[in-house]
């Protein structure tokens, strides 16, 4: 992808999972990246293990980190937010409204600051990839927290792309990918929920952060593409 060669390129919350994945492939692809996180052993992990990336801790909640952040930077071409969190699931009858407001703060209105501040920062006609969810996209009982969380940040793709253009607005909707994100759950029923997705998909499997890591890649590299939801989901939106 000889677009990516010379690009500097932000990746938020980069420091594991799909965010990883894709800073790795942007970074193999030829372009300068900068990976944002929060939990120190990841930090340190990355910095480790991928002597090519720039990894910074930044807390994404926060407008003062993330001020601090894009004025030490400077200018840069392209912003990945994979900021995320893992609040908002259970059955509607006995969600806590309070889980819910916990994801939107951990997720949506993370996104939504960090992209704000970027504007500045960002180039006019670069490219704002924000990560979704496929919740948004499906009728899954337990899943409605999340999917107000991850539709708030797909309602906001069009309309940005409008206003901000010609700087390029995109989202990418992930469906089940392996990654450590599942790990904050039991064996069991970690297991049990993953092979019950797999057999949902109508490729039989869940996807791996390498896959999307190439859809972020694609989204970033392809310059006629703005306005969109990308569903990067197995299919499992149809079942």
């Amino acid at each position: 992808m000889s677009g990516l060669k010379g690009r500097k390129i932000v990746v938020m919350g980069g420091t594991s999972g799909i965010g990883l994945a894709a800073a790795r492939q942007l970074s193999e692809d030829g372009a300068s990246v900068f990976v944002t996180g929060r939990n120190p052993d990841k930090i340190a992990r990355v910095r480790q293990d991928n002597p090519t990336l720039k990894v910074e801790s930044v807390d994404a909640c926060s407008a003062q980190a993330l001020s601090s952040f894009y004025q030490s930077l400077g200018s840069f071409d392209d912003l990945v937010l994979c900021v995320s969190g893992g609040r908002g699931s259970g059955p509607f009858k006995t969600l806590d409204a309070a889980e819910v407001l916990g994801g939107l703060q951990e997720k949506f209105f993370a996104q939504f600051h960090a992209a704000q501040a970027a504007l500045p920062f960002l180039r006019k006609d670069g490219s704002l990839t924000f990560i979704s969810g496929i919740s948004a996209r499906t009728a899954n009982p337990g899943t409605a927290g999340l999917a107000a969380i991850n539709g708030a940040i797909e309602a906001m793709v069009k309309p940005l792309a409008k206003e901000l253009r010609p700087l390029r607005v995109n989202a990418i909707s992930p469906g089940t990918v392996e990654t450590p994100w599942w790990d904050r759950l039991p064996r069991e029923i970690r297991e049990s929920l993953l092979a019950q997705t797999a057999a949902a998909s109508m490729v039989g499997r869940n996807g791996t952060a390498e896959e999307l890591g190439s859809a972020v890649a694609f989204i970033v590299t392809n310059d006629f593409v703005s306005g969109t939801v990308l569903e990067v989901d197995g299919g499992i939106h149809l079942a």
